[in-house]
């Protein structure tokens, strides 16, 4: 299972309020969820921004990517992650190795 972070709106017209999800990648983003991992209210000023540190960091630690939305908030909120959970080093290192023979 392909498990993904992302943002399900709720709230009103013109009155938004995210709650930040743990679901499967393949569902809607107002369908199933596996959990609730912390809610984003941008109306607020500032912006609240709230996560269960604990159990956001189970999830990325059992591989679940944070949609780019996500990992700015994470950023944002300054929630400290292991340097093994952070979202953004994930991404770096997967390309091909400069000077390594191709197709082995």
């Amino acid at each position: 299972m392909a498990a993904v972070i992302r943002l399900a709106r709720h709230g009103g017209k013109k009155n938004p309020f995210y709650r930040i999800i743990v679901t499967d990648r393949r569902n809607a983003g107002d369908g199933r969820r596996l959990e609730q991992v912390g809610v984003y209210d941008p109306k607020q000023k500032p912006s609240r921004i709230e996560f269960k540190a604990d159990r956001l960091a189970t999830w990325i630690k059992r591989g679940a990517q944070p949609s780019a939305t996500v990992a700015q908030l994470i950023k944002q909120s300054g929630v400290q992650l292991t340097p093994d959970q952070d979202p953004e080093s994930q991404h770096e290192g997967t390309g091909p190795v400069p000077g390594a023979p191709a197709g082995q």
